[in-house]
């Protein structure tokens, strides 16, 4: 749809019989337009959260690297399942996680994502590969901290389905149910490891 869009502008331009310098400055306002047509259709958007933990860097990453351990840091209205058979105790990259949840309006579905970088102790990335998101990219990363504990940070940068209609979804609630799920995962952490303090940090 958006290619047949960019097409008809294109020959409409290059068709004109105006003079050059007129179609010139024409050719300039259709390329604008075509830009404009297609931040609507092909919109992105990023969520960043961090959060600090009391425990040692090697005791957060083989919780959050356990693929098992998904479903405890995922709210239960999700109903996230893991259908993949025969799942390692640790993600390497390559690896290919599916299962059943339900991210948007309630409606269960397939995601299916890949395991696709992974630094021990350091980051993993996981990015869609089925799934209701035209576009998804989670990069989960440690950083030990001077007095210790770790900093966990995330970046997902994500597109909305549907086109211009996922613009006004993620608008109205997409973006705000990630926030929820994230808060969800920051006090799942919290009851696994403890609220993060810095005396109590200092002495581990």
């Amino acid at each position: 749809m958006v290619n047949t869009i960019f097409g008809r502008l294109l020959q409409d331009t290059t068709n004109n019989s105006r003079p050059a310098r007129f179609n010139s400055c024409r050719f300039g306002l259709r390329i604008r337009q075509m830009e404009n047509i297609q931040k609507i259709f092909m919109a992105h958007y990023q969520l960043f959260t961090e959060q600090k933990i009391p425990a040692s860097l090697e005791e957060v990453w083989d919780f959050i690297s356990s693929p098992a351990n998904l479903k405890v840091i995922t709210p239960d209205h999700m109903g996230f399942d893991i259908t993949s058979n025969k799942l390692p105790e640790k993600m390497y990259p390559g690896m290919i996680i599916s299962y059943k949840v339900s991210p948007l309006l309630g409606i269960k579905m397939t995601w299916v994502t890949e395991i696709t970088h992974v630094e021990e102790n350091v980051f993993f990335v996981d990015e869609q590969r089925i799934g209701p998101y035209a576009m998804w990219h989670h990069q989960h990363r440690l950083t030990p901290l001077e007095n210790g504990g770790v900093l966990m940070s995330d970046i997902v940068t994500y597109e909305p389905p549907m086109g211009p209609l996922g613009v006004i979804a993620n608008a109205v609630f997409i973006k705000k149910q990630l926030q929820q799920i994230f808060d969800y995962r920051f006090k799942a952490m919290e009851q696994k490891f403890g609220k993060y303090k810095l005396e109590v940090a200092s002495e581990r």
